[in-house]
């Protein structure tokens, strides 16, 4: 064939549509705007849509953007193409190419691999492994997803958390309660693989270029199951209920896995605990893995009606219904030597939820399910804290994190009642009175939050509201309720890990992944990490070869 004419592929960037435009349009957009004849676009997918909300003369102007991919033939000329190219509008795709290895290293030749985890990180370690014929055991201290609800709903009955298996540990892992936000900073070519797996197993096919993508919770209790089937016909055994309390290391050689259910040799093991399982972090000490403390965020919860939020966001006009419920994402940048503070995992038309693994302790999130169907809005308002500045030890950050979150549980009665204030009485220094309504299952009380907290992150977050209050007007007013405190939306631990390898350091088959080892920061960006570790160690294989005894 005549090399001029084989396809080239292209990412066409800016193209708008008012939000009620049919999406059959866009075709009909990128051939007017590149100048291009219907019959010679070869190939044609939508990579990200994302909605512009943006004010323009004093309306909202609701759009989407869309980027496109496009093939044509390798020798397209075109004035307006040219152009396009020229500006940026128009710019080469990335060569397409596998994310698979081809095969395994040879000193996988017969290897049992385990992982440690069935998150994110850990489900998606085992699929990139057993796509390549390895053996692979995944150990999980939880439940799968079916008797995780089951047991849910029991502490929601008795208010007595299941150490083991809870909205934090078992399939899926924190992610499942969290409505399954999918969207990431990380450009990876791990992204769509995975997003295409997650289709395959009944995921919105919207997820695939959705700039704020999200599965729903709802949703997720489908999709796992599936994800576990298609792994299982992969050769993926899972060990539900089965904690691991230790490691067998010799000559700095992971041998085996000591778990609750007794040993279980490997050649090599994926560490993929989680941000909440903080019990492994002093076994891994112990077993000589070196451990440090990393910066992480501290902050509350806080709750608003979804109207207040879609009226800022989205205005009052005839398309606002077209895209609502509608989501915030609010910096407050640091000055005057406040430190900066953000919105974090925003979940409009959801509801906050106790998460919690360790009676005695009180942290909440959020989740909303796929049709995002409850009339709050909520989201972590967070603070970024670095223990490493006050000298503490690796774990400073959880030591901190377990001391407010006993005075939160004991604040809220001790029997996971959340202490609850609104904003505008965050900022006074004063308990708020009357019903403090929320979507928050086992009720508020009210609570002096402001006092819970030390001086700089009150400080931090009070200045966080005046800013927000610019862009959502009523945000810190009586609208706004915090409840409870968010404490887990990272972990302040990182297990360090080598460069190429991504082995932790003085290791020859221990991979530390995702959240827990410090290494992401949301469901997407473990699930990628997770991949990633595991291709490093099909590509670069065992440091020593050397079969578990």
């Amino acid at each position: 064939m005549d090399p001029r004419f084989l396809p080239q592929s292209w990412r066409v960037r800016g193209l708008e549509l008012p939000v009620d435009a049919d999406p059959q349009e866009l075709v009909g957009l990128v051939v007017r705007s590149l100048g291009i004849e219907p019959e010679a676009l070869r190939a044609f997918r939508l990579v990200r849509r994302s909605l512009d909300a943006r004010r323009k003369d004093g309306d909202h102007r609701l759009r989407f953007v869309h980027q496109v991919e496009i093939a044509l033939d390798r020798g397209f000329r075109g004035d307006r193409f040219a152009r396009a190219c020229k500006s940026g509008h128009v710019v080469a795709a990335p060569p397409a190419s596998s994310v698979f290895p081809d095969g395994p290293h040879a000193s996988l030749s017969g290897a049992r691999v385990a992982v440690l985890g069935a998150g994110p990180g850990g489900l998606f370690a085992a699929w990139m492994l057993a796509h390549a014929g390895v053996a692979v055991e995944v150990y999980e201290r939880g439940s799968p997803v079916e008797r995780r609800g089951r047991e849910l709903v029991a502490f929601h009955r008795s208010r007595v958390p299941n150490p083991e298996s809870n909205l934090l540990f078992g399939e899926g892992g924190a992610g499942t309660y969290s409505d399954g936000k999918l969207y990431t900073r990380v450009e990876d070519a791990l992204e769509l693989p995975i997003l295409e797996e997650l289709v395959a197993c009944g995921a919105s096919p919207e997820i695939l270029f959705d700039a704020r993508a999200h599965v729903g919770t709802d949703k997720l209790h489908r999709v796992l199951p599936r994800l576990r089937a298609r792994l299982e016909a992969l050769g993926v055994q899972f060990h539900w209920n089965t904690r691991v309390e230790g490691l067998v290391v010799a000559a700095a050689h992971v041998r085996a896995l000591r778990t609750s259910r007794g040993e279980a040799p490997c050649d090599a093991l994926l560490f993929a605990c989680g941000h909440s399982a903080r019990d492994t972090w002093s076994w891994l000490a112990e077993a000589g893995v070196a451990l440090e403390a990393k910066p992480f965020q501290l902050g509350l919860r806080i709750e608003h009606p979804q109207e207040l939020v879609d009226r800022a966001q989205l205005g009052q006009g005839p398309l606002a219904a077209c895209v609502a419920p509608s989501y915030y994402q609010l910096v407050a940048r640091a000055e005057a030597g406040s430190a900066p503070a953000f919105s974090f995992c925003m979940c409009p038309g959801g509801r906050i939820v106790a998460s919690v693994n360790e009676p005695g302790y009180l942290c909440t999130n959020g989740m909303s399910n796929s049709r995002h169907s409850s009339r709050f809005a909520n989201a972590a308002l967070v603070v970024t804290l670095d223990p490493r500045a006050d000298g503490g030890g690796a774990l400073a950050g959880v030591e901190r994190q377990r001391a407010l979150e006993r005075s939160f549980f004991e604040a809220g009665g001790s029997d996971y009642s959340a202490p609850a204030q609104r904003a505008s009485d965050f900022l006074a220094g004063r308990e708020s009175r009357g019903a403090l309504v929320s979507s928050y299952r086992f009720g508020c009380v009210p609570g002096r939050l402001d006092r819970l907290l030390d001086e700089p992150l009150r400080a931090a977050l009070a200045r966080a509201l005046a800013r927000f209050e610019r862009s959502i007007p009523g945000f810190s007013g009586d609208q706004g309720l915090f409840v409870g405190l968010e404490s887990r939306s990272s972990g302040p631990v990182r297990v360090p890990r080598e460069p190429l390898t991504l082995r932790a350091r003085g290791f020859e088959n221990l991979y530390p992944v995702g959240e827990g080892a410090g290494w992401a920061g949301g469901i997407m960006s473990a699930a990628i990490d997770g991949a990633r570790a595991a291709r490093a160690l099909l590509v670069h294989g065992l440091a020593r070869p050397a079969r578990a005894g």
